[in-house]
């Protein structure tokens, strides 16, 4: 499988729009009671500070439940990991509780999982960009992932004019590089073999059938 280096960032670009959410001091413990004093308290912890998330879009959402959908079938077909979803914590490091999109262990390392977060770098971590994640997602959380160990990462870029989707791999030196497209424009997993990602289907009205995809990626179609 080919991989590239990242292409030189044109974040200045990208988060020209981007909305910036006040931050709220607290510690790990005042963070842990925070989110279960109401039902729309969701954040990540990190040094000391809680950073809100925003509201999603339906767009998010249905591409959220999509990829969910895909590697959640994936790994029932093989029987090799679970993934988790938004509220599952990652300790990417001490002082930092991460809430991915979606995050995918492999049974080869059960042992960092616990009841409530996975204790460690996980297997694959998937973000889906929002209005306020685009430095978080794209930098912050790069050199996080890279540092923690993390060998997949996926950014998923929904918003309108700008999607992309790009799928990261860690080489020996510790660097993400971008997995380059097969001929039909499919991205390969390297974590999970045999499951691909097209990022045309960030533009498409409808997503395709998960069923239908499972399926043929099962048999090689």
């Amino acid at each position: 499988m080919a991989t590239t280096a990242i292409a030189p960032t044109t974040l200045a670009e990208e988060i020209e729009d981007e909305i910036v959410v006040p931050t709220i001091p607290m510690s790990y413990e005042e963070y842990l009671a925070w989110c279960e004093a109401e039902e729309g308290n969701r954040g990540e912890w990190v040094d000391g500070e809680v950073i809100p998330f925003m509201t999603t879009s339906a767009r998010h959402q249905r591409i959220h439940r999509f990829l969910f959908g895909l590697i959640a079938n994936y790994l029932d077909l093989r029987r090799v990991g679970e993934v988790f979803s938004q509220t599952f914590e990652m300790r990417s490091r001490e002082r930092a509780a991460r809430e991915p999109d979606l995050v995918v262990l492999l049974d080869i390392h059960r042992d960092r999982l616990e009841r409530v977060r996975i204790r460690g770098a996980a297997d694959l971590a998937v973000e889906i960009i929002s209005p306020d994640s685009v430095t978080r997602d794209r930098r912050v959380k790069l050199a996080e992932y890279a540092a923690a160990g993390v060998p997949e990462y996926w950014v998923v870029d929904p918003r309108e004019g700008r999607e992309r989707l790009e799928v990261l791999v860690l080489d020996a030196g510790g660097e993400y590089r971008a997995v380059e497209p097969d001929a039909d424009g499919r991205l390969h997993s390297t974590v999970l073999p045999g499951l691909w990602v097209d990022p045309a289907w960030l533009i498409v009205d409808e997503l395709p059938s998960v069923v239908r995809l499972s399926t043929e990626m099962a048999t090689g179609a």
